[in-house]
């Protein structure tokens, strides 16, 4: 068994993808859902179909208490954490900087940033070896939007997906002496359904993108869970505190 890995945001799109590739990989798998139970609950069975361990957990990683719960279970059930995705995050509906709410974007910063914090720190102390941990991995999922800014669209998504950027580089160094890698994976347009969070229609919206895209197709959520489960491989041993783009050269 390749180790115990946990991924928030894990039952659909680019989260569910990477937890069906690490259960192939031999990953004992935690898949977090936040409402999408019954997601969940299949892609834990397509892990277990192929002969791998999984369990879901649902919890909300805006809430410290939650955060720390799934961590507990994961120790119980599953052992020794040896690997995390920060993934889970939110977007709103497509608008611009001066018709937020305070609501809209507090909202978001809390599960797209505070809640990676909380993930990160919950693994450090299981994973370092100053805590007593055998080292591990880190994966911090951020978005081309980071890079792109997000105008007239998102630009508080973009702006907490920047500070996920920061995080990675920021705790990379902090955590390289004790045997934890930090790398992160930054996505362009993949086929998901958080576009129709956004509030548009999800086939008008991804062949808008597809014109601006260099390779001229939308990636696949499989895609970025190849580089994810890249990073945290000995393949990648010297490589920590850099964030990989998967954009089809956007």
């Amino acid at each position: 068994m390749t180790g115990v890995m946990v991924v928030t945001g894990g039952s659909r799109g680019i989260g569910a993808a990477i937890a069906r590739l690490a259960g192939r990989q031999g990953y004992a798998v935690c898949v977090n859902y936040r409402r999408h139970q019954d997601a969940a609950a299949e892609v834990v069975q397509s892990i277990e179909d192929s002969g791998g361990k999984a369990l879901a957990v649902g919890a909300d990683m805006a809430e410290e208490a939650d955060v720390k719960r799934l961590f507990r279970i994961v120790d119980q059930d599953l052992g020794p954490l040896t690997a995390l995705v920060n993934n889970a995050g939110i977007v709103s509906a497509k608008g611009r900087v001066d018709e937020m709410t305070a609501e809209r974007i507090n909202a978001i910063f809390a599960l797209n940033v505070t809640g990676y914090f909380l993930c990160a720190r919950e693994a450090v102390l299981r994973m370092s070896t100053k805590h007593g941990g055998s080292g591990g991995g880190i994966v911090n999922i951020s978005s081309a939007a980071a890079r792109l800014g997000g105008a007239g669209d998102y630009v508080d998504y973009a702006a907490t997906k920047g500070a996920i950027d920061t995080l990675t580089v920021g705790l990379s160094r902090e955590v390289a002496e004790e045997g934890i890698r930090v790398n992160g994976v930054r996505p362009g347009v993949i086929e998901t359904d958080i576009h129709a969070d956004t509030g548009q229609d999800l086939d008008e919206r991804l062949e808008a993108f597809r014109t601006v895209i260099p390779m001229r197709r939308i990636g696949q959520p499989e895609e970025v869970a190849e580089a994810v489960l890249w990073l945290l491989s000995d393949s990648a041993s010297y490589v920590t505190g850099t964030t990989l783009d998967v954009t089809g050269g956007r």
